[in-house]
């Protein structure tokens, strides 16, 4: 396929160099990030320019034997002019151009960078703002939880939900390579840090739904983030009480090599001490990256991406005590701990890419990759409870302390599981740009081989009786689950993509982006073909206003966690879920208080098929193995943003948003006994059903259900002193819905609280850059320097993330919820040299 793109597309021009010479290279802004329709051409004569391309790369033919000058000029940015050269015939060099903003123009570059994203679903996100938000996280996807769409409930855990989808619906790219989250995390605590280290980021594009072809086979959104060429040496090192990170970059005297390193060390053993089980925490996150460019000649180019990470999590809970209930039915929860629970998590990645640039207008980019993922989760904990009914009485001077105990029992989950991943991929991937349009393609070949043993159950013991009670009062363990499942698939996907792009005579634009890909997968046998497009318009208003219409269908072929069911057992019958979007949305700029300022707004739809239902369990996605579900989700995204105070970004967004699903098996019965009561166990005293009732609840709330979900940024600074800088994360979201463990999804209708979060930042500039300092100062070899405070859930609310179900001797369950971390302060330090 690449030699016939090739043979059809390679301009003859670039054949003939018996005359002339060759001068290409990339054109960066000043934080080394490729700025993109920069014209490059000689001065004084009149011959055809070069222009730069999304990657910043261009390649001008010059006249040989002849002394000469490139002139760089982009809009908004000051014109560059190289030293004299003088090429022989057929001699090619590399002169790589940084630019910087034009005085005059500030805010046209803001419109250049906004016009190249916005006829498309794809929206970039400013990475500068990561270190400025306030997140217990301190991770990048922090930048994603205000965004319009996403959705969240756990300041511990860096995953997220889309439009109503859950955390394995999301596909993430680095470099063009797919990103992989762990398969047996089941708890934010678990979780360390996320693939994307915020250090090495050079810009990101982010896509809520209705995204192209070029993107892969996931039913939900796509993140889609590159790392920098870096043209100097400098770096960071940061420190809080949550860990440090250390980041290093250079590149070669003459820009061929260049390379960028981090080293990142987390822990959440200062937060996790603010949880209700109290214990000895003993979480540890390692994380090392690098990203190396080398460009063997002015054509051909090798990078190399790697990553190694360490997650260890180690508890021993002692105690917990939790108050809950109403003010009618106060109870509390008393829990004595023995046992521990011991983690590993190890995950490395590496990747070569070969890139080819025959010309300024083509660019093909072959890639290799590898991701290796060994995880361990064993844990035996014992727990001895007591639930309690709390004194309720005002007038009482024991009000609000135990007034008698309701239930005593205990406890002992266990759990054995390893998993062994490996994926490799071999990818070809290609842009040719023609006039004002754009041809892409793309093929890969993906080889999973994953074997997977679980060992897992629970014993519950209420008052002497082991339950559920039998006849010989044996001992019975619950939710069993043993397996030993293995996992060897072939995956094919391809694409093809045009975008076309017209002026019309009144200059309105027009842009459709079209395309159609196909995945193959020989473990269930099935193919999907999946065509989606996007029509742009904007019109010729005095307004600066964009409308967009965008539809397509998203296949979720099966991965491991969609293929195993409760007991662990493998189907691999499993076909690929389906996602039929609908978009229409539309974004304006415009200012206000002389400052610019932005609004989007998309109404979506969502027509789901061949479902396989699922329950959430914390960040742990149970699937019931099946495809026998439909539903839907729609709802409306809104987002402002701009500069409300002068200089600093800040945005608000709201989403409304209903999902919903239904299923044959969702059906159920009541029953009833001789006196016509319904039979409730714990409740009624004849239990023996002799009529029963057909349910059938119709659709159903989706685990991921959540009308509304509200979220801001907000940056200020003291007038007088402008380095003093104040940052405030707010998220609201309403109640999530949940139900007993009982693998019954009609029951899951009762909604959890909501969630509702502050986090607030101060930071202060000890040293700026430009300073002027004494040449024997200390501080010369340093550029920056920041000191940041942070308050954690400032309002010390206590959300809740999931439900620990208690169950008595007859058989009433009470749901106790689990709450996250309260509020707590971070003290941060980042020196930038």
């Amino acid at each position: 396929m690449t030699c016939l793109l090739l043979f059809f597309f390679l301009p003859s021009k670039i054949l003939y160099a018996q005359d002339s010479a060759s001068v290409s290279g990339f054109v960066l802004a000043q934080d080394s990030t490729p700025i993109e329709g920069v014209t490059v051409s000689v001065f004084g004569l009149a011959i055809t320019p070069a222009y730069s391309d999304a990657q910043g790369h261009y390649l001008l033919k010059i006249p040989a034997n002849k002394a000469l000058q490139l002139v760089f000029s982009g809009l908004g940015y000051e014109e560059e002019k190289t030293t004299t050269i003088d090429l022989q015939k057929g001699r090619m060099i590399k002169i790589n151009q940084q630019l910087f903003p034009s005085a005059k123009s500030n805010l046209k570059i803001l419109e250049v960078t906004d016009e190249r994203d916005r006829s498309t679903e794809m929206t970039r996100l400013d990475s500068k703002l990561i270190s400025a938000m306030p997140s217990p996280s301190e991770d990048f996807n922090a930048l994603l939880m205000t965004q319009p769409g996403v959705h969240t409930n756990n300041e511990l855990s860096s995953q997220y939900s889309v439009r109503g989808g859950n955390y394995d619906e999301n596909l993430v790219y680095v470099n063009d390579i797919e990103v992989y989250r762990p398969f047996l995390v089941r708890s934010g605590e678990q979780e360390g840090l996320s693939f994307i280290n915020p250090d090495m980021v050079s810009s990101v594009l982010f896509s809520a739904g209705g995204f192209e072809a070029k993107y892969g086979d996931k039913m939900s959104s796509v993140l889609d983030v590159k790392y920098r060429r870096p043209r100097k040496f400098a770096g960071t090192a940061s420190g809080s009480l949550l860990g440090g990170s250390l980041h290093l970059e250079g590149s070669s005297d003459n820009y061929r090599f260049t390379w960028i390193v981090g080293v990142r060390q987390k822990t959440t053993q200062y937060l996790l001490n603010s949880l209700d089980t109290k214990g000895d925490y003993k979480p540890s996150f390692t994380d090392v990256q690098t990203y190396l460019t080398y460009d063997l000649s002015d054509k051909w180019e090798l990078d190399f991406l790697g990553n190694l990470s360490r997650n260890k999590y180690l508890t021993v809970p002692q105690s917990r005590q939790t108050s809950f209930g109403t003010i009618n039915q106060a109870l509390d929860l008393q829990v004595y701990f023995g046992g521990q629970e011991v983690d590993q998590f190890e995950a490395g990645t590496g990747a070569f890419s070969l890139i080819y640039h025959p010309n300024e207008k083509t660019n093909i980019k072959f890639i290799a990759s590898a991701y290796k993922d060994i995880e361990d989760e064993t844990y035996d904990i014992l727990g001895q409870y007591y639930i309690n009914q709390l004194e309720t009485d005002l007038s009482k001077p024991t009000f609000g302390q135990v007034a008698y105990n309701l239930g005593v029992g205990s406890f002992l989950n266990h759990a054995r599981d390893y998993l062994n991943a490996t994926v490799f991929s071999l990818a070809n991937k290609g842009t040719i740009n023609y006039g004002k349009n754009q041809f892409l393609w793309g093929l890969t070949y993906k080889l999973e081989n994953i074997t997977d043993q679980l060992s897992e159950w629970n014993m519950i013991d209420s008052a002497g009786y082991s339950l559920p009670q039998t006849p010989a009062n044996e001992i019975t363990l619950q939710n069993v689950v043993k397996a030993n499942n293995t996992i060897l698939a072939n995956q094919v996907e391809g694409y093809v993509e045009n975008v076309w792009t017209k002026q019309l005579k009144d200059t309105s634009h027009i842009t459709l982006t079209a395309g159609i890909r196909s995945n193959y997968l020989d473990l269930n046998h099935q193919n999907v073909v999946s065509p989606r497009a996007t029509f742009a318009f904007k019109p010729h208003w005095k307004t600066d206003i964009l409308f967009r219409a965008s539809s397509g269908f998203y296949y979720q072929p099966p991965f491991l966690r969609e293929m195993l069911d409760y007991s662990g057992n493998l189907n691999t019958n499993v076909k690929a879920q389906q996602s039929i979007h609908y978009v229409l949305g539309s974004d304006l700029n415009f200012k206000a208080w002389d400052r610019p300022f932005k609004f989007t707004a998309e109404a979506f739809y969502k027509a789901l098929n061949d479902i396989d239902p699922y329950e959430i369990d914390d960040v742990h996605v149970h699937y019931f193995a099946n495809n026998d579900a439909k539903g839907y989700v729609t709802g409306i995204d809104m987002k402002v943003s701009g500069e409300f105070v002068r200089t600093l970004q800040s945005w608000a967004s709201l989403s409304i948003m209903q999902a919903r699903e239904e299923s044959p098996d969702y059906s159920y019965y009541t029953f009833y006994n001789s006196a016509g009561q319904q039979i409730i166990p714990g409740y009624t005293y004849n239990n023996i059903a002799t009529d029963s009732v057909k349910h059938n609840p119709g659709y159903i709330p989706r685990p991921t259900d959540q009308l509304v979900t509200f979220s801001i940024f907000f940056q200020d600074y003291l007038p007088k002193f402008p380095d003093f800088k104040m940052h405030l994360g707010l998220i609201f979201g309403s109640a999530l819905p949940f139900g007993p463990p009982d693998q019954m999804r009609y029951k899951d209708t009762l909604r959890m609280p909501p969630y509702r979060r502050v986090d607030i930042g101060f930071s202060y500039q000890i040293l700026k850059e430009g300073r002027k300092l004494s040449p024997h100062n200390a501080f010369n070899h340093l550029k920056s320097i920041w000191l940041g405070l942070e308050v954690f859930n400032i309002l010390d609310i206590n959300n809740t993330i999931s439900y620990t179900w208690i169950t008595d001797v007859n058989g009433r369950q009470y749901a106790v919820p689990n709450y996250l971390t309260t509020r707590e302060v971070n003290l941060r330090l980042v020196v930038g040299f």
